[in-house]
């Protein structure tokens, strides 16, 4: 039986999981990382810049770079961007290397949660409020292959942390 020492969370944008991570995180007694502060750092821009000076494929690919140089991390959360577990081998990576936890919600709650802070969010931003149930609706069926191969399932909605603690503690062990 093997120990896992990292726990990725993973979702569409919007779905929680920074706030989700930090709390799980400290729930475990475990570090905190949030991937795209990762990036940010390493690039030394935001990832809005980034997108706009380089495009998506160059994001990509020093995301899933950041991504692979977390490996060796121990009693860590890693909350993922939306797109990460979708490109290259980055989904068969996390879960060969650590426990992963997708955090579901249906494009509706999305769009609520995403229409407050579609400023931030680089693949949003030039998607207006009429079209972005489509496009959440679109984006998420495209995504969710890659998020259900996640362990475990979780409604990102009405969080229960007491209930999210203990499936991530008795899914430790694998």
């Amino acid at each position: 039986m093997l120990y896992s020492r990292i726990v990725y969370i993973i979702g569409f944008m919007g779905s929680g999981k920074t706030t989700t991570g930090k709390k799980l995180a400290s729930m475990l007694g475990w570090s905190f990382l949030d991937l795209d502060n990762i990036i940010e750092e390493d690039a030394g821009m935001k990832i809005p810049e980034i997108f706009s000076r380089h495009g998506e494929d160059y994001f990509r690919n020093i995301e899933s770079e950041a991504l692979r140089k977390l490996k060796s991390q121990e009693n860590i959360v890693i909350s993922t961007g939306g797109g990460t577990p979708c490109y290259g081998d980055n989904m068969n990576f996390m879960l060969e290397t650590g426990l992963t936890l997708y955090l579901k919600l249906t494009p509706a709650q999305l769009k609520s949660r995403l229409s407050e802070s579609k400023g931030d969010r680089p693949l949003l931003k030039d998607i207006d409020s009429a079209n972005l149930q489509s496009f959440i609706e679109n984006r998420l069926t495209s995504r969710e292959m890659y998020y259900c191969q996640a362990e475990i399932h979780i409604d990102g909605f009405d969080m229960d942390y007491t209930f999210l603690h203990s499936v991530v503690k008795k899914n430790l062990y694998f």
